[in-house]
């Protein structure tokens, strides 16, 4: 059973996700966490010129 904040998931190139370009980054990092009613909280990541154009700060990832 998984717990907590998962890191991105991979691309098949070894990358993060960024989810608000909906594409691969290399610099994807944690930006939110969406807590639900059951189950972990859903983690969102963001690339570096996601964040800075939409002015996301990166969150300190959690590890299990």
């Amino acid at each position: 059973m998984e717990t907590g904040i998962q890191p991105p998931a991979g691309t098949s190139d070894g990358q993060g996700w960024c989810h608000w370009h909906d594409g691969p980054s290399g610099t994807a990092r944690l930006v939110d966490a969406v807590e639900r009613q059951s189950g972990p909280p859903v983690a969102l990541y963001a690339c570096a010129p996601c964040r800075e154009q939409r002015g996301l700060p990166v969150r300190l990832e959690a590890t299990a």
